[in-house]
């Protein structure tokens, strides 16, 4: 199996949730057959969400292209960056460097779909309690303003045929408190914030809703999520696995 490489640190308990999840679906009698992992916790990466509003990326890339190097110095064949707002930098993060780096915003979109298109995802359809009996159309984003901002998901919705639906003011602003006044704060989310969005994505006619931050994924450690939520967290937990040659299991 191939070496895994975390950029991680953005927060920190999403890094621990992402690493926490690899190990729990990787199938495996014994610690050989877990992948190996190097994680870099780069806690002090600027702010990537006030990067893409300021136009400064300069620091935030000097940071990716230290980690990059440092990762592929120690023979990682696959890079994951378990932060949705940084994929703003995809290109300029995959130019620093020749291990190919997993787009978890493209990934997360491909996966939303599987089932609706035969064939174009390994993604078990039957844990979706039916959900893809129809075509997904319409799939609603929550992250952060600088993920909804920057059009990443956009982007990777429109490649798999279907459209990114984002929440309306008063609602992304409970998206950026859950975010940020409650996990990356270290409190106990406020639910409620949640629900309100969900509701708001489906009176819009949302096949499909992506948790697009992963400080978000850490809320399934307080509820079980519906089975149109999708947290791309764990596409990116997927893919790692499979990339590194490692065995999925559910």
């Amino acid at each position: 199996m191939e070496k895994l490489g975390v950029i991680g640190g953005m927060g920190p308990e999403a890094t621990s949730y992402f690493y926490d999840q690899v190990v729990r679906h990787t199938a495996a009698t014994c610690d050989q057959e877990h992948l190996n992992m190097v994680i870099l916790s780069c806690a002090s990466m600027p702010d990537r969400t006030r990067a893409i509003e300021t136009g400064d990326h300069a620091g935030l890339l000097a940071e990716m292209r230290a980690a990059t190097a440092a990762l592929e110095d120690l023979g990682c064949g696959h890079i994951a960056i378990p932060c949705n707002t940084s994929h703003y930098f995809y290109d300029a993060i995959q130019a620093m460097t020749s291990v190919p780096v997993i787009h978890m915003p493209r990934e997360a979109a491909r996966y939303a779909v599987a089932g609706a298109v035969a064939g174009e995802c390994d993604f078990d359809p039957e844990r979706s309690g039916g959900l893809f009996a129809r075509p997904i159309r319409r799939i609603g984003i929550m992250g952060t303003d600088g993920t909804v901002d920057s059009g990443v998901y956009a982007d990777a919705c429109a490649l798999v045929g279907a459209e990114a639906v984002v929440p309306s003011a008063p609602r992304q602003r409970d998206v950026m408190s859950l975010i940020y006044d409650d996990v990356k704060a270290g409190r106990e989310p406020d639910l409620d914030k949640f629900d309100r969005v969900l509701a708001e994505f489906d009176e819009g006619g949302c096949d499909r809703v992506i948790l697009a931050c992963t400080e978000l994924s850490v809320l399934g450690r307080y509820r079980a999520m519906p089975p149109r939520v999708l947290d791309a967290m764990d596409a990116l937990v997927r893919e790692s696995i499979i990339r590194c040659g490692g065995v999925y299991r559910v």
